[in-house]
C-alpha cells in the first residue's frame, strides 16, 4: 500500500496494514479501509463503509451525555412537555401568594417571639431553698422534661443568669432556675434562644426555649456543599443550585399559598412540578433523556396523587393529629388539613422519584449505546433487572426513613404494650402507613413506566440498514463522505509525484 492509499484510508502511520490495528480502528470508529483499491465497509449495524473517494465515518455511540434522537421524536416529546410546562407557569402566576398572611401571635409552640441570648453566669443552689423561697423555675419544667418532686426537694439546681443580645431589650438580664434532671442543662458562655411574652410579668417575660445551634448547622451545610462540589464538580454545583431553587419554591410559593387558603393539593402539584422541571433539567441538561425522566416522574406523581386522595378519604384521615397541626388549624381554620396531608405525600415522594426515573432512563440509554441493535423489548428486559435491584433498596430506605421519624411515637406504644393492630389503627400511625405505602407504590410503578418510555424512545431511533446502504452507495458514487470528510476534517490525498 502506497502513501496515498494510507492517507486515503485515514491511516497516515501505516497502521492499516496491521490486521489487529485495523480491527481496533473499525470497532471504535466504524472506519472503512481500502486495500488494493477495494472498499471494505466496517461491520456493524448502521455503519457505512468507505468508498473510492474517501472513508465512511459514523459513530455507533455518543461521546456526550445522551445520544440525539430524531426530530420526529423530539416533536412528540415537546408536544407533551411544552403544554405541561406552560400549565405549571400559569399555575404559579395564578396561585402566587405574595407572602404569608399576618396574624396575632399566640405565644404557643413556634408561634412566639424569640431573641438571641447568652448565659453569663451559672451558680449551684439547693433546690429545696429555691422552691421554699418561692422562686419559680422559668424554664420548661414539665413532667415530659423529667422533673420530679423528689429532685426538686433534695437535689442541686442551677441558677443561670442570661443576657438578651438582640431586640429592644438588648443588654437586659434575667435569671432562670434549671432543675437537676432537666434534659437541657445550661453552662456559662452558652448561646441560647429565649422566648419573649410581653403580656407576662416583667420577671417572667423571657424564658430559655432552646440553644443556638446555628454555627454547627451552618458548618455541616458547608461540609455537605463541599463534598457535593468535590465529587460532582460542575454537576454538583448545578445540583446545589437546583436545591436552592427548590427551597425557594417551597418557602416563597407552596407554604404561603397554602396559608392564604389555596387548595393544598393543587398548590403541591404545581409546586412539585416546578421543582421537578427545574431540578431535572438543571442537573441533567436539556435532552431527550431528561425529558423521558420528566415524563416518568410526572406519571408516577399522578398515580401517587390519585392513590393518596382515595386512601386518605377511605381511611378518614383528618391530618390534625398533633399539637403543631392543631395550632395550624386553630390559626387558619380555612386550611384543608387532609389536603395538606396529601400535599406532604406528593412533595415527600418527589425526591426519591427523581432518583429512580433518572437512573432507569440512564440505564436504558447506556444499554442502547452498548448494543444499538437491541430492540425495545430487549432494552426493557435488561433495564428492568436493574430497576428491581433499585426498588428493593429504595423502598426499604423509604420505610425506614418514616419509621425513624416516628420512632418516639412507636416507643410510646411499646411502653403502653399496645398490640400491632391497635397501633396501626391509631390515626398518628395510620397517616405514616398511608404516606409510606402510597409513596412506595408510586416508586415501584415509576420503574416499569420510565423504563418502557425510555426503551420506546431510544429503540425508535435505531438506524436502519436502508440508511447505511444509502450512505455507502452515495459515498462509493463519488459523493461527499460522511463523518470527518463532510466536516472538513479529513485528510486530503496528496498528489502523486
Amino acid at each position: 500500500m502506497g502513501s496515498a492509499d494510507r492517507h486515503n484510508a485515514g491511516d497516515p502511520n501505516g497502521a492499516g496494514d496491521r490486521p489487529g490495528a485495523r480491527g481496533d480502528r473499525v470497532s471504535r470508529h466504524g472506519h472503512g479501509s481500502q486495500y488494493g483499491g477495494r472498499s471494505e465497509p466496517a461491520p456493524g449495524p448502521g455503519r457505512a463503509g468507505a468508498g473510492a473517494g474517501g472513508h465512511g465515518h459514523t459513530h455507533s455511540h455518543s461521546h456526550g451525555p445522551a445520544a440525539p434522537v430524531s426530530r420526529h421524536l423530539r416533536r412528540i416529546i415537546a408536544a407533551i412537555l411544552i403544554p405541561f410546562t406552560a400549565a405549571v407557569l400559569v399555575g404559579l402566576v395564578v396561585l402566587w401568594p405574595g407572602g404569608a398572611p399576618s396574624h396575632k401571635r399566640t405565644g404557643v409552640g413556634f408561634d412566639r417571639q424569640t431573641q438571641q441570648a447568652t448565659v453569663t453566669r451559672v451558680a449551684e443552689v439547693s433546690c429545696a431553698s429555691v422552691n421554699a423561697s418561692g422562686d419559680t423555675p422559668t424554664g420548661d419544667t414539665s413532667p415530659a422534661e423529667g422533673t420530679s418532686a423528689q429532685a426538686q426537694a433534695t437535689g442541686t439546681c442551677k441558677k443561670a443568669t442570661i443576657r438578651v443580645d438582640t431586640g429592644k431589650d438588648k443588654g437586659r438580664t434575667f435569671t432562670e432556675i434549671v432543675q437537676p434532671d432537666q434534659s437541657r442543662q445550661l453552662s456559662q458562655g452558652e448561646e441560647v434562644v429565649v422566648a419573649y411574652e410581653p403580656s407576662a410579668p416583667k420577671e417572667l417575660q423571657y424564658a430559655v426555649t432552646d440553644v443556638n445551634r446555628q454555627f454547627p448547622m451552618a458548618l455541616l451545610a458547608g461540609v455537605f456543599a463541599l463534598a457535593v462540589v468535590v465529587v460532582g464538580r460542575l454537576r454538583g454545583v448545578m445540583a446545589l443550585i437546583a436545591l436552592a431553587v427548590s427551597f425557594l419554591v417551597l418557602t416563597l410559593f407552596i407554604l404561603p399559598a397554602i396559608l392564604q387558603g389555596s387548595d393544598p393539593l393543587l398548590v403541591a402539584v404545581v409546586g412539585a412540578s416546578a421543582i421537578m422541571l427545574i431540578a431535572l433539567y438543571m442537573c441533567h441538561g436539556l435532552s431527550a433523556r431528561t425529558s423521558v425522566a420528566v415524563l416518568g416522574t410526572l406519571v408516577s406523581l399522578l398515580l401517587i396523587g390519585v392513590l393518596g386522595s382515595e386512601f386518605i378519604d377511605w381511611a378518614a384521615l383528618t391530618g390534625d393529629t398533633d399539637d403543631n397541626t392543631g395550632l395550624i388549624h386553630g390559626l387558619y381554620p380555612s386550611i384543608d388539613m387532609s389536603g395538606l396531608l396529601l400535599a406532604g405525600v406528593i412533595i415527600g415522594s418527589l425526591g426519591v422519584l427523581d432518583d429512580v426515573t433518572v437512573t432507569q432512563t440512564s440505564a436504558v440509554w447506556e444499554l442502547h449505546e452498548a448494543n444499538p441493535a437491541m430492540g425495545w423489548r430487549g432494552l426493557y428486559r435488561a433495564a428492568i433487572r436493574i430497576g428491581r435491584d433499585h426498588i428493593a433498596s429504595v423502598v426499604n430506605t423509604l420505610v425506614l426513613a418514616y419509621a425513624g421519624a416516628a420512632l418516639p411515637l412507636l416507643l410510646l406504644f411499646s411502653i403502653a404494650q399496645s398490640s400491632v393492630g391497635t397501633v396501626a389503627n391509631s390515626e398518628l400511625v395510620a397517616e405514616e402507613i398511608v404516606r409510606t405505602l402510597v409513596g412506595s407504590i408510586g416508586l415501584v410503578a415509576s420503574v416499569p413506566i420510565t423504563t418502557a418510555l425510555a426503551a420506546l424512545v431510544v429503540s425508535a431511533d435505531r438506524p436502519g440498514p436502508q440508511k447505511a446502504t444509502v450512505t455507502a452507495g452515495s459515498t462509493a458514487a463519488g459523493g461527499a463522505p460522511e463523518g470527518r470528510g463532510s466536516r472538513g476534517r479529513g485528510r486530503r490525498r496528496k498528489p502523486s509525484r
